[in-house]
């Protein structure tokens, strides 16, 4: 612990008469602080809490008796989105026609709009559903900023589904003639 010195300073005297008392030395033993401090570590280490995980809030549909129905939607409410390579966004409402004549070049600039007009020309809301097919030239980045949109544009109804073999080709058709031009 702490310790004084009580030994002698020099007894030296200034001026005639004057006693001038010893001089102690002080010593502090910091030891017990140390183990002070690392208590107080553990103690603040063990309560307080983890940071918590974050995690995107998805809806889940509602379980029905036929399963063939679970994933029906009506097809004036829903729209694909398709993810090619370098940024390039395409999108088709419905059902793709069989001469791809609804097919239609975007980007992540643009797609906002797109999918706000559609949301609004929905006559129910719970009817708007958004098909999000990522290609596989599309980066990850790319799937994360469509999946931000959806947050954004308040899309509770939104599916990440594999690409068909049809749909993949127009993608890498249009992404030639993007990279062409």
């Amino acid at each position: 612990m702490a310790e004084m010195d009580t030994s002698s300073g020099g007894g030296h005297k200034k001026g005639p008469g004057v006693k001038k008392g010893k001089k102690l030395s002080t010593r502090v033993d910091l030891t017990p602080m140390v183990d002070l401090g690392f208590l107080l570590i553990t103690f603040f280490i063990f309560t307080t809490t983890m940071s918590q995980a974050t995690a995107m809030r998805l809806i889940l549909p509602q379980d029905t008796d036929k399963p063939e129905e679970q994933n029906k939607a009506k097809q004036s409410g829903v729209i694909t989105i398709l993810l090619g390579k370098d940024n390039n966004v395409f999108y088709y409402e419905g059902e793709l026609a069989p001469n791809a004549s609804n097919w239609t070049s975007s980007n992540f600039k643009d797609i906002r709009d797109v999918l706000i007009r559609k949301k609004n020309s929905v006559a129910d809301v719970k009817d708007f559903v958004v098909i999000i097919k990522p290609s596989d030239q599309c980066t990850y980045k790319n799937v994360v900023d469509i999946l931000d949109e959806m947050t954004i544009n308040v899309c509770k109804k939104y599916a990440l589904v594999d690409i068909s073999p049809v749909e993949a080709q127009l993608v890498e058709k249009s992404d030639n003639q993007t990279a062409s031009n």
